[in-house]
């Protein structure tokens, strides 16, 4: 009887088909769970980069009208544009145009020339700075893409109230 265990020990040559068969559908049904799940991560993260590089443009906003009184809307029919490129060349925030630094291996528009205006800036991403009494100011911002393409970036101005996940778009 031991003779016999041994003599089909020795005779197992590898895996049967049915054997095979089985792992091959674990890994297409665990393969099937985890590609959407990376995908959803992977598009999450890029959103939370828009809105973070919207919330450091707002915030150099504040700090831009901080330092300088000029670009403080006085009345609730003056409303401010700060460009990304006046916030980048007044040293207000660090080049998020950057196609290296970006999650997705593009930048955001910017003005040709650093700009501060009373009319939206047309195709360029910006902060836009609004009051009712000339004390209290609030913030919108829009990040354009630098394809031109609507899918990417915040490409609506979004208030710094609402500026989450949800108002950016990342489809790449």
């Amino acid at each position: 009887m031991l003779q016999k265990c041994r003599k089909m020990l020795r005779n197992e040559k590898g895996l049967t088909l049915i054997e095979l068969l089985a792992v091959v559908v674990i890994l297409g049904i665990i393969a099937a769970i985890a590609v959407p799940s990376i995908g959803a991560l992977i598009d999450n993260s890029k959103r939370d980069a828009h809105v973070a590089n919207a919330r450091q443009m707002i915030n150099s906003t504040k700090l831009a009208v901080a330092s300088d009184k000029d670009l403080q809307p006085t009345s609730e029919t003056d409303d401010k544009y700060i460009s990304l490129k006046y916030l980048i060349d007044s040293g207000y925030i660090e080049d998020i145009t950057d196609k290296s630094k970006d999650p997705n291996g593009f930048g955001y528009v910017t003005a040709t020339t650093p700009e501060t205006t009373f009319e939206a800036p047309n195709g360029v991403s910006y902060v836009k700075i609004e009051t009712t009494d000339g004390k209290q100011f609030t913030y919108s911002v829009k990040l354009v893409s630098e394809d031109g393409d609507d899918d990417y970036g915040i490409t609506t101005e979004v208030s710094e109230t609402s500026l989450d996940r949800e108002s950016a778009t990342a489809n790449q």
